[in-house]
């Protein structure tokens, strides 16, 4: 089977962590991971659902996002005391997006992309402000997986800290446990240090990764006259995405979709949540189709899978 993602495998000793659970690895993660995408702080987190939540957490706001998303983002928004409004952008697929602008800084998604100094490059074109939030995603199949966490990065010391204290239970980080003072009721969101070590590991490699992915790129792009820039998912649009999975699963080779309309799902089908008709949303969650993507893929790999899509009834291709 050709696999849409690669999960890179890790034998680990735990006697290498100082802390099962907040060990110093989890730290030594934080500071590279911020120097990676050039912010100067940033809080490891369980999950980044959870990251989501707490830069949320109780802004009653609205938060307008698409509708073409995966249902943890709603969620992270809806129980941290926010409501949501679903607009029709399936574009953002792949790429960062902005969950809430508060006017003098804003919440940014990035789960799906991570960028040699992304936050810094941003910041130098006025897309991101010292005081803005960027969040990322470890999840297994992200550019940088671990098992599961999250990640908030920032300019600003204060606010990074003010969610590190409600993410490790709302109490002091002294050293010694007996030291430490519950200040703020809090939520136990902290990465552990498996989390962090996988994650580490998987940052280092990840300047490799990159160069291998865009190479497969490159060859899928000039194949479906695509100019797809995504590090984490490769789409083309097919006149059938369910019809399209069978018959490459049949062919050995894995396929998914990214992602189904949110707002046709009983828990978000409130009409508060509706603003439209939502048609090219409703259009690429029938025609979208994620094909491997993965750093693993062989130029035989993706000469097979090049092969199989010709058979794909293809809808507006190159679009």
């Amino acid at each position: 089977m050709i696999n849409l993602f690669h999960i890179p495998e890790h034998e680990i000793s735990t006697k290498v962590f100082d802390h099962h659970l907040h060990g110093s690895v989890v730290n030594q993660f934080e500071e590279e991971f911020c120097h990676h995408v050039g912010a100067k702080y940033g809080v490891a987190l369980n999950s980044a659902t959870n990251a989501i939540f707490l830069a949320m957490l109780n802004k009653n706001v609205c938060c307008e996002i698409p509708t073409v998303i995966p249902p943890v983002v709603c969620n992270a928004l809806l129980t941290s005391g926010n409501t949501i409004k679903f607009k029709d952008d399936p574009t953002w697929v792949g790429n960062p997006y902005i969950l809430h602008d508060f006017g003098d800084y804003k919440v940014i998604d990035s789960a799906q992309r991570v960028d040699h100094k992304q936050y810094a490059t941003a910041k130098h074109l006025g897309f991101v402000g010292d005081s803005d939030l960027m969040v990322f995603s470890f999840y297994p199949t992200k550019p940088v997986g671990s098992f599961d966490g999250g990640m908030i990065v920032s300019n600003n010391k204060e606010k990074i800290e003010e969610i590190r204290l409600l993410a490790y239970n709302g109490m002091s980080l002294e050293k010694s446990n007996w030291d430490r003072q519950s200040l703020v009721p809090g939520y136990k969101f902290y990465m552990n240090s498996l989390q962090a070590h996988v994650a580490l590991d998987n940052l280092r490699l990840l300047f490799d990764k990159r160069n291998k992915l865009e190479r497969i790129r490159g060859d899928y792009n000039k194949y479906f006259r695509l100019n797809n820039s995504s590090h984490h998912l490769y789409q083309i649009h097919v006149e059938d995405n369910k019809k399209a999975m069978q018959i490459l699963k049949e062919k050995g080779i894995q396929s998914g979709i990214h992602y189904h309309c949110a707002h046709k799902q009983p828990a978000y089908s409130s009409p508060e949540f509706l603003s439209g008709t939502y048609e090219k949303s409703l259009l690429h969650e029938k025609t979208s189709l994620s094909i491997p993507f993965n750093e693993e893929l062989t130029s035989k790999d993706v000469a097979h899978v090049l092969d199989c899509c010709l058979e794909l009834p293809r809808y507006c291709l190159g679009s």
